[in-house]
């Protein structure tokens, strides 16, 4: 599903139309980032956490050249279901 697709059903469900839709995604989208900015956490019920974790600095190599290189640490977003999430997805989207 692409961001058309998914605004289009987004839209149909909620009742509103896509343009309005996409006005909302966009607000919440530049809302959360801003809020991974300042905090480092995102708890929302029955779907999971969203977490702004560091990643160390490291070195890898390329196994091509076998050149080494450092890369830099970096903050990264990640995503932890919740229970509720991985149980309806184990029964296949049904509760």
């Amino acid at each position: 599903m692409n961001n058309k697709e998914f605004i289009s059903s987004l839209a149909s469900a909620a009742g509103h139309s896509p343009r309005d839709t996409q006005v909302l995604a966009n607000h919440l989208l530049a809302e959360l980032t801003s809020l991974f900015e300042d905090e480092n956490q995102l708890n929302v019920q029955g779907f999971g956490t969203f977490e702004v974790k560091k990643r160390l600095e490291r070195v890898i190599v390329n196994p091509g050249t076998g050149q080494r290189m450092l890369v830099p640490p970096k903050l990264t977003l990640n995503f932890k279901a919740s229970p509720v999430l991985k149980d309806r997805m184990q029964k296949g989207g049904e509760v």
